[in-house]
């Protein structure tokens, strides 16, 4: 399996679907596929095609996918909806929440342009695999949500008072997506506490990055928050990282907090600007082959690193983290991340529809398999609930000493400053 930014998109990203347009890149459908079929049970077939050619577990987690093709085709449809209708209560069958069927509408919003364009309320979904509730992942940064204080493993149980049992994440999506400006209100169990939201979406701009000098007891040092892995993040850390060495930093901070996931080569180029040399992330399919990334002797600095992760660092941002914990390259603080160790392909379908598979496992450069496991950090800190609501309700605390994680992570990192400082004086004595 090759990981490349053209053909399909591998996306490590922990949403099924967002509750936003979510950035795709380089979504090209191959030319058997570029007419529009006529018929709604070819599409149903082609679907069936797809899963069993490249769906991670040759077993399809125990369902018998030969038998599912034949009560599936055996079935009429009328129109392309039953089709739809159909193609979803298939995939259901493989109880994986992120192998999902998008009808051309979805599938659109999945095909912005790289300009970081998002229009709702600013949350990335996910169905829990064990418990199969609507989960919030993250809220994304300065959006509708992320202001109004939703949290991280908040669970939706009702979106304008209609409740979200059994609701599928793309019926799920339709409700909360609307018209900028327009009205929705969540409710959100937390813990023991249910939670109302009344939000108004929005569209937003994002820039992935934002960075920053700041000093120290140690002299002055960078700090760096990723906000999501998209098409342009690798450019924008280079970016930052490069500005930041022009200005003399000692050492910096990687702000992986909240951060969803997304793009799996932008997080395989962004690891290779920290590492100059070490395994980043292998990815195994159904056959047990493995696809081993690593890094190119192209790293743009080799100080003092320490990142920052929590519960709401997803996928990508655990592809990073788990490559640079591994590789003893930086110290992660925080709290233990989501745990998502899949990757989906997303594709396009013969009637301008789309399909994302998950197609490998990846593993950490140490073998790890995080997946509902998660990565924890070498620097434990947990954030009370005040804390959080804090942070979330003044976010220029964020990266400040106000924030208690973030200060932690300057401790840790100008231990790591002073010692590499230690070791430099006694070779040159």
């Amino acid at each position: 399996m090759v990981i490349t930014k053209r053909g399909l998109v591998l996306s490590a990203t922990a949403a099924t679907v967002a509750a936003i347009a979510i950035t795709g890149v380089g979504i090209h459908l191959p030319k058997s596929l570029a007419v529009l079929r006529e018929s709604p049970k070819e599409l149903v077939d082609e679907v069936w095609q797809v899963i069993d050619r490249s769906y991670v577990d040759g077993t399809f987690n125990k369902v018998d996918w030969r038998a599912v093709r034949k009560e599936y085709l055996n079935k009429s449809y009328s129109n392309k909806e039953e089709a739809y209708e159909a193609i979803r209560e298939m995939l259901k069958k493989l109880n994986d929440p992120y192998t999902r069927f998008m009808d051309p509408g979805e599938f659109k919003s999945m095909q912005i342009d790289t300009s970081g364009e998002l229009t709702g309320v600013g949350l990335q979904l996910a169905q829990d695999e064990k418990t199969k509730k609507l989960t919030v992942i993250a809220p994304i940064e300065d959006t509708p949500a992320s202001k109004a204080g939703v949290l991280a493993k908040d669970i939706i149980t009702k979106i304008d008072g209609k409740t979200t049992d059994g609701m599928d994440v793309n019926d799920a999506v339709k409700l909360i997506r609307g018209q900028p400006g327009t009205s929705v209100t969540l409710t959100v169990q937390r813990g023991n506490k249910e939670l109302m939201f009344p939000l108004k979406r929005a569209r937003i701009e994002i820039h992935p990055v934002r960075f920053s000098k700041k000093t120290s007891p140690t002299g002055d040092i960078g700090y760096i928050r990723l906000t999501q892995f998209s098409a342009n993040a690798s450019k924008e850390m280079a970016d930052a990282i490069k500005a930041l060495e022009a200005q003399n930093v000692n050492g910096y901070i990687l702000d992986l907090r909240s951060n969803p996931g997304g793009l799996l080569y932008s997080s395989i180029e962004i690891a290779q600007m920290w590492l100059k040399e070490g395994t980043i992330v292998s990815t195994s399919d159904r056959q047990g082959e493995r696809d081993r990334e690593t890094a190119n002797n192209r790293a743009l600095t080799d100080k003092p690193l320490v990142v920052l992760v929590d519960g709401g660092s997803a996928s990508a941002s655990e592809i990073l983290s788990g490559a640079l914990q591994d590789n003893k390259r930086a110290v992660l603080v925080g709290t233990k991340t989501f745990g998502k160790g899949l990757v989906q392909s997303v594709r396009g379908l013969g009637d301008g529809s789309g399909l994302a598979v998950t197609i490998a496992k990846y593993y950490t450069p140490k073998g790890r398999d995080i997946n509902q496991a998660g990565i924890v950090p070498d620097q434990v800190l947990e954030l009370s609930d005040e804390q959080r609501k804090s942070l979330q309700t003044d976010r220029d605390k964020i990266g400040s000493q106000d924030d208690p994680q973030y200060a932690k992570a300057l401790d840790v990192l100008n231990q790591e400053i002073a010692a590499k400082k230690g070791n430099r004086a006694e070779k040159k004595f």
